[in-house]
């Protein structure tokens, strides 16, 4: 017998962010100053932040992933994240999950980068 729960119909794949937190706005724009160095274009507007979650004690937990698992900046790039995020007054500490699931695509870009990249 399967005693396990049964997984909620209607969850999302990537948890959503807590974007009312005062700090999101800000945390958002240290994420845009973070480039893969292979893609001119920032990895926020590449979609590749999954989730920001910002508790009331300044602890930023982010979901990100990478445009490819044999990225050659795989170790590095989330330690530029956590420096970038650690410099916004107000936090406190920073913790980054590099996810594989669900996998990037591009149609998680951003308009602003699909324009930048000629896909528009």
């Amino acid at each position: 017998m399967n005693t396990s729960p049964a997984p909620m119909e209607g969850t999302p794949l990537i948890k959503p962010s807590t974007t009312d937190h005062p700090l999101y706005d800000a945390v958002v724009e240290a994420c845009r100053s973070v480039h893969d160095p292979e893609i001119p274009v920032n990895i926020f507007d590449l979609g590749l932040v999954y989730t920001i979650e910002i508790d009331d004690n300044g602890a930023v937990d982010i979901v990100m992933s990478l445009t490819a698992p044999g990225c050659p900046v795989a170790g590095e790039m989330p330690g530029w994240i956590e420096d970038a995020v650690l410099a916004v007054p107000g936090v406190q500490t920073v913790n980054v999950n590099l996810v594989w699931e669900p996998q990037w695509g591009m149609d998680m870009m951003s308009d602003e980068a699909r324009l930048e990249l000629g896909f528009m």
